[in-house]
């Protein structure tokens, strides 16, 4: 049997895991290794040139330890601000950035009323309003910087408890009424967010569609890997190979070792890529 493509799916926390089940879901022949940059977690506190230099410094140990066929940025924070960087230092290596759906949920919308849910950092970069000006003029967008979600959706994940009335905090500006109209549609424009999806689905006032980018990412990668590697039909065999890395070098609690482990992550790799100290 071929070896299977090699992919890299990288985020600053756990956020990845959702892009990860898609990506999985659709290729079921590729071998992942799921990056996780939790001593740098959480991306949105660093200011543009130290994510920017942070990023670069993660993805030199990662690109040359083990050598991927394609790499995910499965973080808006980072993906709006270092894909042209990464691009230029690895023109051999494709990647895939997340950004967020604002043209899906604009076409979707039939109140006109949509909003970005997303870290403060995606909020403030100007990509972000860009693509609200090129694919939502007609839309009334309301962007909406969470500071807290991506740290609940990492405690949830870890089996740590988080209340209701942390998550409605959060998300309660998404929610607007105006000219008797209501949001319809909210983009979840970081990858941590639909780890909260049944929560939010709970808690929201009224229901909404909540756009995740992570099937279409997936089918980005497909089409590259298609490109790069030829186009057969991916193999369906069950392959035991998938596995995980923590820059910090901390093992994963129980809650969290067992959700990895649902997830098909079988292995835990030793890396650690510490951040620099100012």
């Amino acid at each position: 049997m071929s070896k299977p493509p090699h992919v890299l799916v990288f985020d600053s926390g756990l956020g990845g895991l959702t892009v990860l089940a898609e990506v999985m879901r659709l290729r079921p022949d590729v071998s992942c290794l799921f990056a996780a940059d939790d001593a740098g977690f959480p991306y949105g506190r660093l200011a543009e040139p130290a994510l920017i230099a942070r990023v670069g410094t993660v993805m030199t140990h990662l690109v040359s330890d083990y050598a991927p066929d394609a790499v995910i940025i499965a973080c808006n924070t980072a993906a709006t601000a270092v894909l042209p960087h990464l691009r230029a230092s690895y023109p051999q290596t494709p990647f895939i950035g997340t950004v967020p759906a604002v043209k899906p949920a604009a076409a979707q919308s039939r109140s006109k009323l949509i909003s970005v849910l997303a870290t403060p950092g995606t909020v403030a970069r100007d990509y972000t309003h860009d693509l609200v000006r090129t694919y939502a003029a007609h839309c009334d967008v309301t962007l909406v910087g969470s500071t807290q979600l991506a740290s609940l959706a990492e405690a949830c994940m870890k089996g740590e408890d988080v209340t209701d009335a942390a998550i409605v905090a959060e998300i309660a500006p998404s929610f607007v009424e105006k000219d008797g109209q209501r949001t319809d549609c909210i983009v979840l424009a970081c990858t941590h967010y639909p780890l909260l999806l049944k929560q939010f689905e709970r808690l929201a006032p009224w229901p909404v569609a909540w756009i995740d980018p992570a099937e279409a990412i997936a089918r980005r990668l497909d089409h590259v890997l298609r490109e790069k590697l030829g186009g057969a039909e991916p193999e369906t065999a069950n392959w035991p190979r998938h596995a995980a890395l923590f820059t910090s070098g901390a093992g994963p609690s129980p809650a969290l070792a067992k959700a990895l482990h649902e997830r098909g992550i079988g292995r835990i790799l030793e890396n650690p890529i510490p951040m620099a100290i100012a």
